[in-house]
């Protein structure tokens, strides 16, 4: 168990988080959690994390059950439960489907993450309408037909809290990523509606919006993809999976209690700076110049 502790791995990154709530016991301790495409990726990092807290996780996946197995699994020998279930979250009898099934084996929701998400690499000119509706239908559709499900219930049990999972692109476009960026635009305003809404159920919706996250795809991406976006961000790296797992348990605990309709950005501060054409140093030079020539009248 994480004795709440916050550690350094040697390359500037914590690595712990939040993880006690005091007198020994876990944040997330007997609460329960559906992470969606939680079977890789960010989505089995938010899941690892959220076990690793005391939570109970429901590890979501389309289409790889033995990497779904393999996550249960970790998050078992982190000394939590979880099991995996099925489900295309593109459709709606499928999302039903999945909820029936969770209810049957936990008696509430506490978390909903919503992570499941793709994306499409095209120019808007070459985009094809069959994958701006995939990516579309996944990131937009499916994290409003599980948020819905997810809040049915939890409006029924005294409420819970709905994280949504953004990207860069909820602030800025993403060239060549339209319809991704369309997708996180919306979620970014789904977030909000959500939030307004579900309040007076005790229902809390908000948004981690990750900047650049190491993992297999975007090593895929980008065979320096580390080196590259770790440049772009004032914190001098690229994220890590865990990064975005321990916010979603700070917005899944009690600490996060009276924070909702909000976009936490996790990304080292990346998408927070200006495209200022100067660099620090330039300015840094520039500054200490004025300085002196003020200083000789």
């Amino acid at each position: 168990m994480n004795n709440g502790t916050v550690a350094n791995n040697g390359r500037g990154q914590h690595v712990g988080g939040l993880q006690d709530a005091g007198e020994g016991r876990r944040a997330l301790e007997g609460k329960t959690a559906l992470v969606t495409g939680a079977a890789q990726g960010v989505g089995k990092g938010i899941a690892l994390e959220l076990g690793r807290a005391g939570c109970t996780v429901i590890v979501n996946f389309r289409s790889s059950p033995d990497l779904a197995e393999n996550t249960v699994q970790e998050i078992n020998c982190l000394g939590s439960e979880s099991f995996a279930v099925q489900a295309d979250i593109r459709s709606g009898d499928q999302v039903n489907k999945m909820f029936s099934e969770v209810q049957n084996k936990i008696p509430k929701l506490d978390i909903l993450v919503n992570n499941a998400g793709t994306q499409t690499w095209a120019p808007l000119l070459d985009l094809t309408e069959s994958d701006w509706n995939r990516d579309l239908e996944t990131n937009l559709r499916g994290s409003f037909l599980c948020t819905q499900a997810a809040a049915r219930w939890m409006k029924n049990a005294g409420g819970g809290s709905i994280i949504n999972i953004g990207s860069g692109c909820n602030k800025v476009p993403f060239p060549r990523l339209v319809s991704y960026s369309v997708s996180k635009g919306g979620l970014d305003m789904l977030t909000k509606v959500a939030a307004i809404e579900l309040g007076m159920h005790g229902i809390r919706v908000n948004c981690i919006a990750p900047g650049a996250i190491l993992i297999e795809r975007t090593k895929q991406e980008n065979p320096e993809y580390e080196s590259v976006w770790g440049k772009q961000a004032p914190l001098g790296r690229v994220g890590l999976p865990e990064d975005v797992g321990h916010a979603c348990v700070f917005l899944g605990s009690d600490a996060g209690s009276y924070v909702t309709g909000q976009t936490i950005w996790v990304d080292g501060g990346a998408f927070t700076q200006a495209n200022w054409p100067y660099s620090l140093d330039d300015q840094a030079a520039v500054s200490m110049k004025h300085s002196v020539k003020l200083g000789q009248h």
